[in-house]
Parts: C-alpha cells; sequence; structure tokens
C-alpha cells in the first residue's frame, strides 16, 4: 500500500509516514492505495476512485488563506491551477501539529516542463502574465492579508547575509570572483533604489513569489499550469518578471538579445530600476546561503551545481552585466 520505503529513509521517518498512513486511512472517505512523499509535507495519495496531492502547514490559518486563493483564481477566471478539496475527508486533516489541505491532482506530462526551449520560456512568461491579469482584479481584497513585496529590502538582506558568509565562502571560491559579485549588488542595489518610483507607479498584483521551473506544471493533456503559492504577496508586476528572468538567464547563455525577445520584459528594459535590478546575482546568494545554512556544501551534486551557477557562468554573467552599464551610461 505505501511507497514510501527507499535506502536513505531513517526509521523515524517510516515511523511517522505509518502514523499518518493510518491517520488518513481515518479520515478518507475512499480506500487508499498507495501514499508516496514528493517533498516535504507534500505527498502523493492514490485511492480506489481519485488521486489527490496533499500538503501540510504549520497554521490552520496559512491552510485556509491557500484555499481561500485558489478559489478566488478559480472564480475569477485563471483555470490553469489546482483548488483545494474538503469533499474526500471526514473532517480537516490535522496531524501531530500539522494541518493537511487535499488538492487536486494534476497528471504531468511525461515531458517535464523546463527552461531548456523558447517555446517554453514563453509559455511560461504568457501564463504568469495571465496570473498577474487576474490577480489585479482582486489583489485589494488579499491586501490584509498578504505580505507587501519588497525586492530592495528583501535583496539588501541577502548581500547581508551573503557578507556575513565570507569566513566559509573563502574555501570554495577565490576572492577576485567575490568581490566582483559584491560589487554588482551593491551597484544593483544603489540603482534600484535610486529609482526606486519605477516600480511604487506600477499597478499593482498579486505576486507568485517563486517563479521556478517546478511551478510550472504541464499535464498529459499539454496545458501548462501554475502551481505552489506559498510565497504570494502583493507587489508590482515586474518583481516576478525579474525573477523570472534571472531563472531563464543561464538558459540563454546571458544574453541581453534574448531576454528582450520576451515582449513582458522587452516593456521594462526602458526603465532604469528594472535593468539595474538585472545585474543583481540573486541566484547565486540565494543558493550560497542556503548551502551553508544547511551545511549541505558535502552533498557532492548539490555543490557542483552551485559552483557551476557561480563560476562556470561567471564570464558571461560579467559580459551581461557590463552591456547592463553600458545601457544605463
Amino acid at each position: 500500500m505505501r511507497a514510501f520505503n527507499t535506502a536513505n529513509n531513517k526509521k523515524g521517518d517510516d515511523d511517522y509516514f505509518d502514523r499518518l498512513l493510518s491517520y488518513f486511512q481515518s479520515q478518507f472517505y475512499d480506500r487508499i492505495l498507495q501514499m508516496i512523499p514528493i517533498r516535504k509535507s507534500v505527498i502523493f495519495l492514490r485511492t480506489d476512485k481519485n488521486d489527490y496531492v496533499i500538503k501540510g502547514y504549520h497554521t490552520n490559518s496559512r491552510l485556509r488563506l491557500q484555499e481561500a486563493f485558489t478559489a478566488t483564481l478559480k472564480k475569477e477566471g485563471f483555470k490553469k491551477t489546482y483548488l483545494f478539496l474538503t469533499s474526500p475527508v471526514r473532517d480537516q486533516l490535522f496531524f501531530e501539529g500539522t494541518y493537511f489541505g487535499c488538492m487536486e491532482y494534476i497528471p504531468p506530462n511525461k515531458n517535464v516542463f523546463s527552461f531548456h526551449t523558447h517555446k517554453n520560456r514563453q509559455e511560461g512568461m504568457e501564463l504568469l502574465e495571465q496570473f498577474h491579469q487576474t490577480t489585479a482584479s482582486f489583489e485589494s481584497r488579499y491586501r490584509t492579508l498578504l505580505p507587501k513585496g519588497l525586492l530592495i529590502e528583501k535583496w539588501t538582506e541577502r548581500l547581508n547575509v551573503f557578507s556575513n558568509n565570507l569566513p566559509y565562502l573563502g574555501y570554495f571560491i577565490n576572492e577576485p570572483f567575490i568581490s566582483e559579485m559584491m560589487s554588482w549588488a551593491k551597484w544593483s542595489l544603489e540603482g534600484m533604489e535610486n529609482n526606486r518610483v519605477c516600480f511604487q507607479k506600477e499597478p499593482t498584483v498579486i505576486l507568485h513569489g517563486d517563479v521556478a521551473h517546478h511551478n510550472f506544471l504541464r499535464d498529459t493533456e499539454g496545458q501548462l499550469h501554475l502551481i505552489d503559492f506559498d510565497l504570494i504577496s502583493i507587489g508590482p508586476a515586474s518583481f516576478d518578471y525579474l525573477q523570472y528572468a534571472n531563472r531563464i538567464l543561464p538558459f540563454i547563455d546571458w544574453s541581453f538579445e534574448r531576454l528582450s525577445s520576451l515582449k513582458q520584459i522587452k516593456k521594462y528594459l526602458h526603465e532604469e530600476a528594472f535593468v539595474f535590478a538585472l545585474a543583481y546575482p540573486a541566484d547565486i546568494f540565494r543558493e550560497w546561503n542556503r548551502m551553508i545554512r544547511e551545511k549541505s556544501y558535502t552533498d557532492h551534486t548539490k555543490y557542483k551545481q552551485v559552483m557551476d551557477l557561480t563560476i562556470s557562468q561567471f564570464y558571461a554573467r560579467k559580459k551581461f552585466i557590463d552591456h547592463l552599464k553600458e545601457l544605463l551610461d
């Protein structure tokens, strides 16, 4: 019935999932056939009637917010996502301090979505634009429920954490690289701050906040869906587009020309704040800060990925940033 035994599972994990499976069996109307952890607090559940995704939250209010938000999205016309369901279960799912929501399962396409092709990058951008157009119509209802998207403040803090990690970073990265990356960040933040009005004059929407490739899901029919709204906030759409640009630039060889071929981004390239923001090495800082915090540098695969992001792409990124500086001079 269960499918969560792997060579790396600890006995404690198995014991927990045994208890969780037993609890779900008592709460679902349908008979459970299979339970597979996808990642922390996200579980695939197969019953004799349907498939579901079960997701855990630390508080009931966070779960209720996600239920309300996805329901509003669907009601306002954004159909390419999931809904939370209450009908399969007898009562609110609460187990050992975690509140669980039961979501529709979207069967994935055998071809996993990635940013490798122009078609996918364009399609992901268009879906994100549809999401913003929909949330613009109801963001005022969520202003008291969601935090404000404060990109400059967030990136300033990320730089501070990276700076505090310098004693550790020196073991992995040679000094000229570190100094250069920090100079990019400081130049970017100063330019964003001096042109902050560009962001302030933009209409506000509900931001997705995590536009990584794994949050775009293509179903078996070929339709692309946007998932995982844990980091939603209120702010200008350009904040999501900046994150999207940062995610796709490694796949387009840090080409300004190829980036500007996306019409949703092209319209922002005359805004100085946006161009300054493109220079900020958000991905490098995010991954090194996380790796040092979690001490995951002993994981060879993760370490290689972060080093590739940092060093292998360094000169292509530097050329891109030098081009941004030329544009702004």
